[in-house]
């Protein structure tokens, strides 16, 4: 299972699957991130936390904990 968190400054992938529970799915799906939308991978802060992401036609920064949850392809 690859997810958002494994994918390499510059590339893309598709969301196939959101994981976890309650408050934390539904805020990741408020932000955009539904089944089916492409990521685009900006940058990546120097110490690894938080990853900018271009989703939707805007700019996101999400934290690896929560890039994790997101299962890609």
């Amino acid at each position: 299972m690859k997810t958002l968190k494994d994918v390499k400054i510059g590339e893309s992938a598709v969301v196939v699957k959101l994981h976890g529970e309650g408050a934390v799915k539904r805020r990741i799906m408020d932000m955009g991130i539904t089944k089916g939308t492409e990521i685009f991978v900006r940058k990546v802060a120097p110490l690894g936390d938080p990853m900018e992401l271009n989703v939707r036609g805007y700019e996101l920064s999400i934290r690896k904990a929560d890039a994790e949850m997101i299962e890609v392809k």
